[in-house]
């Protein structure tokens, strides 16, 4: 894992334990924002000067003993966890200082293992709860703090702006992301803004290991020492390594192998791992986020994903919603790639018609935001006139699906489950009534979505409102 954002504060006035604990703490768990003190009285200065998120506090010291001390913490610094490491192994003593608010009691004879796995307890709560503080004061707020980080993806959408604030809370976690969504909303861009507001030194890596069999995966992100097979006649250094103090950004991860998941787990777990024919293990702190546009639940159920793995990466999650669920965005979107896509063109940004973006929110667009910039980049490429050419637009909605010789067409009649059959004139008129729906009252575009003229749809109109009155024209 890597180190918190905050301090460690070893108390004891015995040079020699703070030198061999430190050390323990580092090399067992890597925690390197470490504080060291032998006088007890200096506790709350130090306290009120850094940020310190976990004290481990001895009870035998002279001028104030370790109960003292517990006690002034737990009253001026209720949000600090104190573990209390004693050279007496008292059960009445360790009881009194649990009721003061100790998080956890342990003896100086202990297991250096148990020791370190209290600490990481201690911090992981730390971590929780400080997220939880961050994530409420952001939701009450309702706007992300650092909306520069976001500024590549182009959004006006409420569901958006919730998901900027919960990626800004969880940002400077060392627990990893879970990113899903459909292919085309953008969760790389989604991924490099978290490692943006992360305040980590290192740089953000990416790698789509969908395809990756084992050994490749573990080449790549592991890398392999000279001579570890045939062909190997240079060291690599893996992703991993090239993303130390920084992130590292695995995307489709629901494709990748068992073996890999163990792989990947254990790097998790313990911070370390094999470059192929090394025996030694290499330690490389990085924050670790993750992307799929599968059902990870769905994969673990049917035991395609490893439950531990899949619950250790779902410690903070969020998922991108589709375009469709966000048609409002639609027309920034739609500015937003004119603009691009002029300027790598080297063309002048054409003027689209006004129908333009209410004809595209008709469109589901299963391909997303990729799906939409591909439309606009295609008929920009054509353009020739000022006023930019629905056609090409109106022939990519048009388009079905692309299917195998003898594959099966998988539409639907709409009137297959229709009890009642209406008449031809009947189903004209809620054809009508749903093409003007969807298009929002323009007849222009309600009559290409129809395929007619645009009078022979006003005529229609016409001859409804004198008849029944149930279509209109706006």
């Amino acid at each position: 894992m890597t180190s918190p954002s905050f301090a460690i504060l070893l108390v004891d006035d015995e040079p020699a334990w703070l030198r061999s604990l430190s050390l323990t703490l580092e090399r067992a768990a890597g925690f390197t924002h470490l504080l060291t003190c032998q006088d007890p009285r200096l506790v709350p200065e130090i306290l009120d000067g850094h940020d310190v998120g976990v004290v481990l506090l001895d009870l035998t010291m002279p001028h104030l003993s370790g109960e003292e001390v517990l006690a002034r913490i737990a009253a001026d610094h209720p949000d600090v966890a104190v573990l209390v490491v004693s050279g007496m192994n008292q059960l009445e003593t360790a009881v009194r200082c649990m009721r003061l608010g100790a998080f956890d009691y342990y003896v100086k004879t202990d297991e250096e293992d148990r020791i370190v796995a209290g600490v990481l307890r201690a911090v992981r709560m730390q971590e929780l709860q400080r997220e939880n503080v961050e994530m409420t004061s952001r939701f009450l707020d309702g706007t992300p703090h650092h909306p520069e980080a976001f500024a590549p993806i182009v959004t006006q959408d409420r569901t958006m702006q919730t998901l900027f604030s919960y990626v800004e809370a969880v940002a400077k976690s060392p627990q990893p992301l879970l990113i899903t969504g459909e292919s085309g909303v953008g969760k790389e861009l989604v991924a490099r803004a978290t490692h943006q507001l992360s305040g980590l030194k290192g740089p953000l890596v990416a790698v789509n290991v969908a395809g990756l069999d084992d050994t490749v995966f573990a080449d790549t992100l592991f890398g392999h020492v000279r001579g570890a097979y045939t062909g190997a006649d240079q060291a690599r250094r893996g992703i991993v390594e090239e993303a130390a103090d920084g992130t590292l950004f695995l995307d489709e991860i629901g494709d990748l192998s068992i073996a890999s998941q163990v792989k990947l787990l254990r790097f998790l777990q313990e911070g370390e791992y094999f470059p192929i024919g090394a025996d030694k293990p290499k330690r490389v702190k990085c924050r670790v986020i993750v992307a799929t546009h599968q059902d990870l639940t769905a994969k673990e159920k049917a035991g395609q994903f490893r439950r531990d793995l899949y619950y250790r990466l779902r410690t903070h999650r969020v998922r991108v919603p589709p375009l469709r669920e966000r048609k409002e965005d639609i027309p920034l979107l739609l500015e937003h790639f004119f603009e691009e896509a002029a300027r790598q063109l080297g063309k002048k940004k054409p003027t689209a018609p006004k129908q333009l973006a209410q004809l595209l929110m008709t469109h589901d667009f299963p391909g997303n935001v990729r799906e939409l910039k591909g439309m606009v980049f295609d008929a920009v490429s054509l353009h020739k006139e000022r006023v930019l050419s629905m056609e090409s637009f109106l022939d990519a909605i048009g388009r079905r699906e692309i299917r195998t010789p003898g594959a099966p067409v998988l539409e639907r009649n709409p009137f297959c489950e229709v009890e009642k059959l209406p008449t031809f004139g009947e189903a004209l008129q809620l054809l009508v009534e749903e093409a003007m729906t969807r298009a929002g009252g323009n007849q222009t575009l309600a009559s290409r979505l129809l395929g007619i003229s645009q009078p022979a749809l006003s005529k229609r109109l016409k001859a409804y409102r004198l008849g029944s009155g149930s279509a209109t024209d706006e």
